[in-house]
């Protein structure tokens, strides 16, 4: 149930890069949610840090009005 969440949450993000919304997105969540459910304990985290990062980086950037480097 929480790799769904954290997959959706990822696919969401990956989808805001480009500005378009929908279906890709979806199929993306869905996609990658699968992928990080077979790496177990591991891909959760892993996809749970990448969204806590997105969350942070848009905190800020509302905060400060800078956006962060790369």
């Amino acid at each position: 149930m929480i790799g769904k969440v954290i997959g959706m949450l990822v696919g969401r993000e990956m989808d805001r890069r480009d500005g378009s919304g929908g279906l890709k997105g979806a199929a993306l969540g869905a996609l990658v949610g699968g992928g990080l459910r077979r790496m177990g304990p591991f891909g959760t985290m892993l996809g749970a840090a990448y969204v806590g990062k997105k969350l942070l980086d848009r905190r800020r950037v509302k905060r400060t009005g800078v956006p962060p480097r790369y």
